[in-house]
């Protein structure tokens, strides 16, 4: 498989992380631009575009949401290690059988009963213009240590940060 480190390398730190959590909270807007709304979402690839890929389906809110306001952001959350990505970027609903077929697998079956040939289903890609994370993945001890030192000293606490423009 290729991977967005071979042609995008500024998101190789983004790639690493978001493969770390795999699945995040896709946030859309409601087609009245009042609300906006967050579901989760298994992430089944990064492309060597540096695109996301997820399964959806056609008849659902989000991807209505998508096609009519392409702007998404997708939050991931790994607690257990202080790592976290934000990325921007537009989505765009996608009706590709053989995309679908080398993303597919069994465990797929629990949203899409009837495999491929589920009424509706569909992809998300979701092409990223922009992404932050934070990275704190040094042990636990050692972030402790970092945050008492802050503490004591007066200085602000840093972990590993970062914004990528795609």
């Amino acid at each position: 498989m290729k991977t967005a480190k071979q042609n995008k390398p500024q998101l190789t730190k983004v790639q690493e992380l978001i493969l770390s959590v795999k699945v995040g909270m896709l946030v859309t807007q409601a087609p009245d631009g009042e609300a906006l709304f967050a579901r989760p979402m298994q992430t089944q690839q990064m492309d060597e575009d540096g695109c996301l890929w997820f399964f959806s389906n056609e008849n659902t809110g989000k991807d209505y949401e998508i096609k009519k306001d392409s702007l998404v952001n997708i939050s991931y959350a790994d607690s257990n290690y202080s790592n976290f990505v934000s990325v921007s970027g537009k989505a765009d609903v996608v009706k590709d059988k053989a995309k679908m077929e080398e993303l597919w697998s069994p465990i797929m079956k629990a949203w899409y009963p009837h495999g491929l040939e589920t009424p509706g289903i569909s992809l998300l890609k979701v092409d990223i213009e922009s992404a932050a994370y934070w990275d704190g993945s040094a042990s636990t001890m050692v972030e402790v240590f970092k945050i008492a030192k802050a503490i004591v000293t007066g200085q602000q606490y840093e972990g590993e940060h970062g914004k990528v423009k795609a």
